[in-house]
C-alpha cells in the first residue's frame, strides 16, 4: 500500500516562506558584512552610495534568477526578495544627501 507511506517528505508553504525569510536575512548579513568591510577602504561619505548600489545589484541579481526559474511558486518568492532588496535600497538612498555625492563626484574631478 503506497498510499499509507507516511515517510514521504513534501515540501510546504511554510516552508517556502521560511528560506524565503532566511534568503533574505542572509542576504542583509552579507550587505552588513560587506558594509563593516569596505568601511575603512572608502571615506566616510562614499559608503553609503556604494552599499544603495550593492543592494540594487542583488535586486537585479535576484530579479534574474526569478525570471529564470521556471516554478511559479518560487518565481513569486524571488521576486519578492529583489523588490525587498530594492526598497530597502531606496530607503537608504533617501538619506543620502545631494551634496554628499557632489562632493564625491566634484572630488574624482579636479586634478591633484
Amino acid at each position: 500500500m503506497a498510499f499509507a507511506d507516511h515517510n514521504q517528505t513534501f515540501q510546504t508553504a511554510d516552508q517556502g516562506a521560511a528560506r524565503a525569510r532566511v534568503l533574505m536575512a542572509g542576504v542583509l548579513l552579507a550587505t552588513l558584512i560587506a558594509t563593516l568591510g569596505i568601511r575603512h577602504m572608502v571615506p566616510a561619505e562614499a559608503l553609503a552610495p556604494i552599499m544603495v548600489t550593492v543592494l540594487f545589484a542583488a535586486g537585479a541579481a535576484i530579479a534574474g534568477l526569478a525570471l529564470a526559474c521556471r516554478n511559479e511558486r518560487f518565481r513569486i518568492m524571488w521576486f519578492e526578495l529583489a523588490g525587498g532588496l530594492t526598497f530597502i535600497g531606496i530607503v537608504i538612498s533617501v538619506l543620502i544627501e545631494p551634496d554628499q555625492l557632489s562632493r564625491l563626484f566634484s572630488a574624482a574631478d579636479q586634478p591633484e
